[in-house]
């Protein structure tokens, strides 16, 4: 069992930085590939990036391709999501997720966190 708990979020301007953590309980976190995934009002939940277990590997969506960028701490049991040049397109809440293999499908996540909300005023 993984549970996860993210922050980091909060109101800001087009243009500006956030960085999200997600930590995450337990001693297995290093065996989970570790995703952010966000969703806005009326719309499905979309993926943005994940890292794979090692940190070797990351992969990130168009959309945020180039702005944003993934990281683990795998001592620390957290991964990050550092945003920049952010949009109001980016505004959603945003949720990171814990799965066994490499995926943009929410589906292949186990263990998910609540969420944290980012909103970006144009």
């Amino acid at each position: 069992q993984v549970q996860l708990v993210e922050s980091g979020g909060g109101l800001v301007q087009a243009g500006d930085s956030l960085r999200l953590s997600c930590a995450a309980s337990g001693r297995t976190f290093s065996t989970y590939a570790m995703g952010w995934f966000r969703q806005a009002p009326g719309k499905q939940r979309e993926f943005v990036t994940f890292i794979s277990r090692a940190g070797a590997s990351t992969y990130y969506s168009d959309s945020v391709k180039g702005r944003f960028t993934i990281s683990r701490d795998n001592a620390k049991n957290t991964v990050y999501l550092q945003m920049n040049s952010l949009k109001p397109e980016d505004t959603a809440l945003y949720y990171c997720a814990a799965g066994r293999t490499n995926s943009f499908a929410p589906s292949n996540y186990d263990y998910w966190g609540q969420g944290t909300q980012v909103t970006v005023s144009s």
